[in-house]
């Protein structure tokens, strides 16, 4: 039996991050300035200035154990959204903050549902934990499918059900009536998650008004995305329900959060001048990118991500995901291909919305390969 479960996790499937520029720029002979990273959904400018220099100046702490369970930093969040700092966990990223949502609520066996396709540690996680996940599908142009999604959480009857909003893959939304028809349709005993790693893009900022709404509810954010601070790894967990968070606490390991972090952290949540200038990059090359992508035969956006990234859907039949992600590599371009996203298939890419100058070379590589 040991020998079996250690099988399973050596076999299992793995995470497959985003190319970093080093990569592509050693591979290809690329300078690394000229290359445009549009495979980890990360901020176009960068990390919040008012981070970076809490960070700089909590370097002379490094010697010193943090607060075991990133009192200031769970402060700080708590205030930003009106909740108690018990109301809060913290984690090294929001995948943390999944791992020990997944561990502390669902028994071996018990299903744990998302969608199809679905952000992969989702489905990683509970899987390595012994978890049993469920799925429910994804309509055209991977429309979220809000009454299929409520009829499977009533028949499924999963221990948790993840909703990520904005979809990842998709960049779709649901809206807040939609994700309220969903909270009001699960039973006692399934624990809601709201995944907003991407709410800011959105342009919506609903999911902190529901907790008070649902006792089993708990709301995902990261510091990963609007705020720039992927390299630190930060995320936590909300809810208004503190008998919910207890567990989470109690199971993280005893150090998760350092220093830097926990100031990184504290200075980025009121950073909103920075975030506010990401958004409104992003929203404007969302809408410059379309345009621009509608030009090129052989491929399209698929419409509706509120997201900081969209799909593009391969049309031309003699090109596939992975050919056209080499090829973009070779060009100074790195996505995400479709087939390294279980659910999503060979038709499709993930990009993110970045720059100007950026998409431009996206497009323009695109409009090269189709030509080739």
């Amino acid at each position: 039996m040991v020998m079996a479960s250690f099988t399973a996790l050596t076999e299992g499937e793995v995470y497959v991050p985003g190319l970093p520029s080093e990569y592509v720029a050693e591979r290809y002979g690329i300078a690394p300035d000229q290359i445009a990273k549009l495979g980890s959904a990360e901020n176009p400018h960068g990390a919040s200035p008012k981070a970076r220099a809490a960070v700089e100046a909590a370097l002379g702490r490094l010697d010193l154990y943090p607060d075991w369970t990133a009192r200031r930093l769970r402060e700080a969040i708590a205030q930003k959204y009106g909740f108690d700092a018990d109301n809060v966990v913290c984690g090294s990223g929001e995948t943390e903050v999944i791992s020990m949502v997944i561990r502390a609520f669902a028994r071996p066996d018990a299903p744990v549902m998302m969608h199809d396709p679905c952000f992969p540690l989702y489905r990683i996680y509970s899987n390595c934990e012994g978890r049993c996940p469920v799925f429910t599908p994804t309509g055209k142009d991977f429309d979220p499918l809000v009454d299929q999604y409520i009829e499977n959480l009533r028949k499924l009857k999963p221990r948790i059900a993840f909703i990520t909003n904005p979809h990842n893959p998709s960049g779709r939304l649901i809206d807040e009536a939609g994700v309220r028809r969903i909270c009001d349709a699960a039973s006692e005993g399934t624990l809601m998650v709201l995944d907003e790693a991407y709410i800011h893009y959105s342009e919506t900022e609903f999911g902190m008004q529901l907790l008070r709404d649902y006792p089993n509810l708990i709301v995902l954010r990261t510091f990963s995305k609007a705020f720039g601070l992927a390299g630190l790894r930060v995320g936590f967990g909300i809810s208004a329900n503190p008998r919910l968070i207890l567990p989470l606490r109690n199971i993280k390991p005893t150090w998760n959060m350092g220093q830097l972090q926990i100031a990184g952290g504290v200075a980025a949540i009121n950073d909103d001048e920075h975030v506010r200038r990401a958004v409104k990059t992003v929203v404007e090359m969302r809408a410059y990118v379309a345009e621009r992508l509608a030009t090129v035969p052989g491929f399209r956006m698929v419409p509706g991500s509120r997201a900081n990234f969209f799909l593009t859907e391969i049309l031309a039949p003699e090109l596939d995901s992975t050919t056209v992600f080499e090829e973009l590599l070779k060009r100074g371009v790195i996505v995400k291909n479709g087939a390294d996203i279980p659910g999503l298939g060979s038709r499709y890419l993930r990009v993110d919305v970045n720059l100007k100058r950026h998409m431009d070379r996206f497009v323009s590589a695109l409009a090269d390969i189709r030509s080739a």
